[in-house]
């Protein structure tokens, strides 16, 4: 397993792969019908990277991109401050659902980590003694959260979702927290997902949704459409930044169409639950066994 990571050692880890050319060996060995997954050693981190290539839809991944970026040092607060902290509880709840209790030694991917939340809160877990790369595109958002994974095992990387810099099947879970919303072609993030999980692995997705209720669903949207939107843009001092978040969400696709979608990537399987009365949910897909080369 690779050495506890510090502040220091995060930085200069993250700035290694903020060039989307750094290349490391990949690690999986392609057979007729695809590749082929292979178990990465201990200790094997670092190599499980290879060429990091430019994904589709780049106009609107550079805007994304620049959004988050400005609005990087506030984030956090903004977050849980909007959110009245719930946020917190709904990514314990996606790191239940992750199922690393079964592999506590192995290594996981905390994609669009944003500013380590997710990642960090794994990593502290009672009992876990593997290792959790955290990737995101937007480096201003790696570099504010470094002082969270001060001495824990977190290797942050800059990269893209849906072109991931990592071998195949070198992940034992994949997760992501609010950020599925925010790629350019999601279903390409959840290929990339699959491809990098091991067999029997889980891909546990954390999203904003809308409330199914009548009454909670014209309070959400009330909330969400006018008051965020002006709160968000009074304390973070950006124009739009919280505009897009209620836009974003409207324009995504409910639990069920999103677990169809995961199911289409080449998930064996994906079930979904609400929580806190549908304001938010968790899709938990699963990946099915390692398909064994053909007979010579």
């Amino acid at each position: 397993m690779p050495a506890r990571t510090g502040t220091n050692r995060g930085l200069a880890y993250l700035t290694a792969f903020r060039n989307p050319s750094f290349t490391r060996p990949n690690q999986a060995t392609q057979v007729p019908g695809g590749p082929r997954c292979q178990s990465p050693q201990e200790g094997d981190t670092l190599t499980l990277i290879r060429k990091a290539e430019p994904a589709a839809g780049r106009d609107r991944a550079d805007q994304v991109r620049t959004l988050f970026s400005e609005i990087a040092p506030r984030y956090d607060l903004l977050n849980h401050l909007l959110s009245l902290n719930i946020d917190r509880l709904w990514r314990r709840r996606a790191i239940r659902e992750l199922g690393w209790e079964a592999a506590p030694g192995d290594t996981y991917l905390d994609l669009c980590t944003g500013t380590f939340d997710l990642a960090a809160e794994l990593a502290r877990r009672r009992g876990f003694g593997g290792t959790v790369v955290a990737s995101d595109f937007a480096f201003p958002m790696l570099a504010r959260g470094l002082g969270k994974i001060h001495a824990i095992s977190v290797q942050p990387v800059c990269g893209d979702a849906q072109r991931l810099p990592f071998a195949d099947c070198a992940f034992a879970g994949v997760a992501v927290g609010f950020g599925v919303r925010n790629l350019s072609d999601p279903e390409a993030g959840f290929r990339e997902a699959c491809r990098v999980l091991k067999p029997g692995g889980r891909f546990v997705v954390l999203e904003f949704s809308v409330p199914p209720g009548r009454l909670l669903r014209a309070a959400y949207l009330l909330y969400f459409n006018h008051i965020l939107p002006r709160a968000g843009r009074l304390v973070s001092g950006h124009p739009w930044a919280y505009s897009y978040l209620p836009e974003s969400v409207k324009d995504f696709p409910g639990p069920r169409r999103l677990a169809e979608l995961i199911r289409g990537a080449g998930f064996a399987k994906a079930d979904w639950f609400l929580l806190t009365g549908g304001i938010a949910a968790i899709h938990v897909g699963v990946k099915g066994p390692a398909v064994p080369p053909p007979a010579r």
